[in-house]
């Protein structure tokens, strides 16, 4: 399978633009609280350092890998982590950043864990929405845009670890 064609959908001008809106959203509900804003890697990375430049909330920052295990073309319910925060999260707020989220098992894994270490309360916030996809209750508290469907590319996002280095987001046409 390879990409063949990509089709500009999200331009970078107006990622930015929503990412600062998302910024001022989370800065005014954190305000002086203690808060922990942690990305999921790898794809959320430009999202993530993108939007912790323009929080004026003063988080601390951390980062949490997840693997899935199962078909390679489904969505696994077996998640584990492959990188663990290290931040205690004991009686903080935690913002955890994604870039997207589809059918809500990684994200719903996550918040348990993070429940169980104590956090204060927990949020999402989501470049890339698919809720029409969920599986699992999972709710999206700053989301940056909503998709219906298709496969997108760019803005950390990647195909087989490739086009994650692109400034926007792109729907790809897949050749099997």
């Amino acid at each position: 399978m390879r990409i063949t064609k990509l089709k500009p959908l999200i331009s970078e001008e107006a990622i930015q633009k929503r990412i600062r809106e998302l910024a001022d959203e989370i800065s005014a509900l954190y305000k002086d609280e203690p808060l922990v804003v942690v990305c999921v890697l790898k794809g959320a990375f430009m999202f993530f350092s993108d939007l912790v430049k323009h929080l004026s909330c003063k988080p601390e920052l951390d980062f949490v890998r997840l693997a899935s295990y199962g078909a390679a073309s489904k969505s696994s319910k077996t998640i584990t982590f492959t990188k663990d925060v290290e931040i205690p999260l004991e009686g903080k707020h935690v913002l955890i950043v994604e870039d997207i989220v589809d059918t809500g098992h990684s994200m719903d894994f996550l918040f348990r864990q993070f429940q169980a270490r104590g956090a204060r309360s927990l949020r999402l916030a989501v470049l890339l929405d698919k809720h029409e996809r969920r599986e699992v209750p999972v709710t999206s508290h700053f989301v940056g845009f909503a998709l219906p469907s298709g496969f997108v590319v760019g803005y950390g996002l990647d195909y087989a670890e490739s086009y994650r280095e692109l400034p926007a987001i792109y729907e790809a046409e897949i050749e099997a």
